[in-house]
Parts: structure tokens; C-alpha cells; sequence
């Protein structure tokens, strides 16, 4: 089925994620070295990108629960003001404490958000379309960052000796971006409507913890937390120190690669989710964690920009592998009894990662050397490679095309 067929509420959904996603973006090529430059003895530096993940690590369950009980839309709503109060706390941010108070509010907004609208995409799609409609919604939404990233990075290093810091700009223009889609999402009488209901099926404590039982859960989990560990230490934290720091490079050429990077990512959400429908999710996330850990090995090896910019497309692409099958895989091993708490434990895992990740990394990072980080992280892709590889899994049904629930 064609997009012209989707139901309208679901392009302005997709406008409002839009919104945020790039806003979020905006900060990516200098968020740690803002940290750095706030707190130079590095000891809270990482904390301020675990801190985005910190209250998702508590919310991401609780606000399934409750979601399906009073609806989708308010949390939606409610999350989308956070994140608009979590950017302009950012903006005001003259020391390392109140970024990270500003972060910690952008976190627990965008945990409420994103949960319930991807619970609201997979309530408004039967599920032979839930992936195509999820899976296009993630990559059109992916454009943000590609966008985005670069023209933060121009903006740092053109709004130099202004009145108003480039930074507190920055977070000011994510959250007047967040502001507007706020009211947008607020005014939408459809979503509204339909996100006000009940949900689907509920997430609840006692099925997130007979998930633990699940041997195949439990390693799909442990793999997206050392996922999360690898993405927010690395890609969002280290990264950027490195390019800084060893390669010499500008903010607005950081911009640059990460973007380059977000572009392989994308293009491997597109390609490997329709490449695992044929040959099946276990072999592309196997192959997606062997081609990230190859890039890393190459970032220890490379010091010219050009260079850079393809290592970075290479890693990119192994990690967007990784990370739109997974969860996918999650939901074909999980019993169907428990898979609404297979799906909130690995929520929490994932988040737990993305709290823990930056702060271990920055510490290996400013003790050792940038070449140590990279390594540890190929140390932790080979593991998860080994360990997936020792899940069975049963022969693929393939799902007849149905119209989506409007």
C-alpha cells in the first residue's frame, strides 16, 4: 500500500516528530564539548548526556501503564511541553548543573513522547502494515538529524563574539521548534480522538518480569543496553572529543561527519528492514554490529577528513542495521503473552545503556585515550555478535496486506 493511502493523522504526527527530532540535532556536534568547556575537570562533563536518559530509565515503563489506561494523547502532549522546558532550561545554562538539569527534563519529555507515539502508530496500523508505517516514520524522521547536526555545527562557528552565546541559540531554536509542535499536536482534533481511547495491549509489571525467564529476551536486552552504551559513549559523547581533540577538526566539520554518520545510519534502516523480511533479522544484526566494529577499528587508523567521512558512513550503516532489527527481533522471540513486557524491559535496558554509556566512556576517554574507547567498544560488539548468534529462531510468516484501522 501506498503513503497516499495512510491516514492523514499520521503525516501530521510525523510533521510534529519531525519538529522535534531536529531540534534535538541542532546540539549534537558540540553537546560534549559544551560539557567539557562547563566542566573542565570532566567529572560531570558525561553526565550530561546520561542525564537525557536518566528519568527515562524510570518513565519508559510507568508511562506504558498509564498511557493504557488514559490514553495516548495527554502524554503525548505532556511530553511534548517537557521537551520544549528541557531546551529552554539548556538556553539559560550558564554552569554544568543547570544543563543538566535542562537535559534531564529533555529526556523525560522525549521518553513520554516517543513511547506513546509509537504506541499510537501501532494502535492506528493492523500489524501486517505496523512495520512498513513504523519503519518509514523513523527514516523520514532521521532526515532531522541529517539537517539539523551540520547547522549547529555552522552556527557555533559563524554566531562567534554575537551578544547571545552560540550554544544558548541553539537551545533556544530547539525549544521555539518544540514550542510549535506542541500547539501543532495540541490542535490536532484527530489525534486527539483517537489517541484519547485505550491502547492495545497493556504493559505491565508481572509481564515485564516473567520476561526475564526468556533466555532469548534476555540477550536481545542485554544487547540493545550495550547498544545504547556504544551509541551515546561513542557516536554522542567520545566522538566528538576525538575529532576535536586528536583530529584537530572544527565544530562545524564535527557537524559534518556526524551527519555523514546519521546518513549511513538512515539508509541502513531503509535497506536492512526490508532485507531481513527476506533472509531474516538475526544475520543483518550480526552482520550490522561485524560492519560498526570494523568502522571503530578504523577510526583509530584514519586522521584525513575524507577518510573520516566514509568511516563514519561505514559505522553509521552497521549501527542503523542493528538497531531497526532488533527490536523487530525482540518481537518475533518474545510469546505473545509476554511481549508487551518484553518490549518495556528492553525500553529500560536501552535507556539504562544510554545513562551508563557516556559517563564510562568519558572516564576511559580523559584516564586512557581515545584509541581505548574505540577498542572497548569492538570488545562489546563481538560479545553481542556471539551471543545472538546462539538464539534459535523459527521459519518467518509472512503477513497479508491489510487496510490500516482509521
Amino acid at each position: 500500500m501506498g503513503l497516499k493511502e495512510y491516514p492523514k493523522v499520521y503525516f501530521k504526527l510525523l510533521f510534529v516528530g519531525f519538529l522535534l527530532v531536529f531540534g534535538m540535532g541542532l546540539s549534537t556536534s558540540f553537546l560534549s564539548l559544551l560539557a567539557k568547556e562547563l566542566d573542565p575537570s570532566g567529572i560531570l562533563s558525561g553526565f550530561v548526556v546520561s542525564a537525557f536518559f536518566l528519568a527515562r530509565i524510570f518513565i519508559e515503563l510507568p508511562s506504558g501503564i498509564i498511557s493504557d489506561r488514559i490514553g495516548r494523547y495527554r502524554l503525548l502532549i505532556l511530553g511534548i511541553g517537557f521537551v520544549s522546558c528541557g531546551a529552554f532550561f539548556c538556553g539559560i545554562s550558564n554552569s554544568i548543573y543547570i544543563l543538566i538539569i535542562g537535559r534531564s527534563i529533555w529526556g523525560l519529555g522525549t521518553a513520554l513522547y516517543f513511547m506513546n507515539n509509537t504506541a499510537m502508530i501501532m494502535d492506528l496500523f493492523v500489524p501486517s502494515l505496523r512495520g512498513s508505517a513504523l519503519g518509514t516514520f523513523q527514516a523520514i524522521e532521521f532526515i532531522g538529524p541529517v539537517l539539523a547536526t551540520p547547522l549547529g555545527g555552522i552556527i557555533i562557528e559563524r554566531f562567534q563574539g554575537f551578544s547571545i552565546s552560540p550554544y544558548n541559540f541553539i537551545f533556544y531554536l530547539a525549544a521555539g521548534m518544540s514550542l510549535c509542535a506542541f500547539i501543532l499536536a495540541f490542535f490536532m482534533k484527530d489525534a486527539k480522538k483517537m489517541g484519547s481511547s485505550h491502547g492495545g495491549s497493556t504493559i505491565s509489571l508481572t509481564k515485564t518480569f516473567s520476561a526475564l525467564k526468556n533466555g532469548a529476551i534476555i540477550i536481545i536486552c542485554v544487547n540493545t543496553l550495550s547498544r545504547m552504551i556504544i551509541m551515546q559513549g561513542i557516536n554522542n559523547t567520545v566522538l566528538q572529543l576525538f575529532l576535536n581533540d586528536d583530529i584537530k577538526l572544527s565544530i562545524e566539520l564535527i557537524g559534518f561527519v556526524i551527519t555523514t554518520r546519521v546518513i549511513g545510519h538512515t539508509l541502513a534502516t531503509v535497506i536492512a528492514g526490508h532485507l531481513s523480511d527476506k533472509i531474516g533479522r538475526k544475520p543483518i544484526i550480526i552482520a550490522g554490529m561485524l560492519i560498526e566494529a570494523i568502522g571503530m577499528f578504523i577510526y583509530t587508523m584514519v586522521f584525513r577528513f575524507e577518510l573520516i567521512l566514509m568511516t563514519a558512513l561505514l559505522a553509521g550503516f552497521g549501527e542503523g542495521m542493528v538497531f531497526v532489527c532488533l527490536l523487530v527481533f525482540l518481537s518475533e522471540v518474545a510469546p505473545n503473552e509476554i511481549r508487551g513486557g518484553a518490549i518495556g524491559l528492553y525500553r529500560t535496558f536501552m535507556s539504562t545503556g544510554g545513562f551508563i554509556g557516556p559517563m564510562m566512556f568519558i572516564y576511559f576517554f580523559d584516564n586512557y585515550s581515545s584509541s581505548y574507547c574505540f577498542y572497548l567498544a569492538i570488545v562489546f560488539l563481538i560479545v553481542n555478535t556471539l551471543l545472538i548468534s546462539t538464539i534459535k529462531t523459527k521459519k518467518q510468516i509472512t503477513l497479508t496486506t491489510e487496510k490500516p484501522k482509521i
